[in-house]
Parts: structure tokens; C-alpha cells; sequence
């Protein structure tokens, strides 16, 4: 079966979230993915069933906001960051410790 993997795809999903917060998530089928800042919800849908083969029951974003540091006396922030928590249909999983 040859899978219809286009590059853009790629460029929506830019990695998963590893926290302990992610993995209670990933108890009740869902997964969290760091994405790019202009990406829809159908956007996400779409690239997250097409690159791992499962079919998506929901979407949720929010943008993590940049966090304001000072170095040597300097003030500077970090980006703002976009995050997708997608929840799955049941039977579905995603292990996203072994990568694409």
C-alpha cells in the first residue's frame, strides 16, 4: 500500500510533546504535537491521519506563550509555541517514543 505522504505535511507537524502531562493525556487516546503557528485544525487532522495511518476523533490547539528570561542583564523572550492535543478514535494509537 503506497501512502499519499505529501511534504507538507511535514511542515504542520513539527514534533511530539514528551512531558508527564502528555503521557496522562496518552492514557485517554490523546497525543500531543508541537506544530507550525499558521496550521488549522484541519490541517493538523489531515497530516496527522495521512503520516500515521489513524483516523483523528478531535483536534485541539493553543499557543504556549514565549517565556521572558534575562541573561547577563539582558531581557529576552522566548517564541511562542502552537500545540496540538489530538484526541484519537477508539483502537487507535499512537507511540510517539519510536518516532516516525
Amino acid at each position: 500500500m503506497t501512502k499519499n505522504i505529501e511534504p507538507r505535511h511535514y511542515d504542520v507537524i513539527l514534533s511530539p510533546v514528551v512531558t508527564e502531562k502528555a503521557t496522562i493525556a496518552s492514557e485517554h487516546n490523546k497525543v500531543l504535537f508541537k506544530v507550525a503557528a499558521k496550521a488549522t485544525k484541519p490541517q493538523i487532522k489531515e497530516a496527522i491521519e495521512k503520516l500515521f495511518d489513524v483516523k483523528v476523533k478531535s483536534v485541539n490547539t493553543l499557543v504556549r506563550k514565549g517565556k521572558v528570561k534575562a541573561f547577563r542583564g539582558n531581557l529576552g523572550s522566548q517564541s511562542n509555541t502552537k500545540r496540538a492535543i489530538v484526541t484519537l478514535e477508539e483502537g487507535h494509537r499512537i507511540d510517539v517514543t519510536t518516532g516516525l
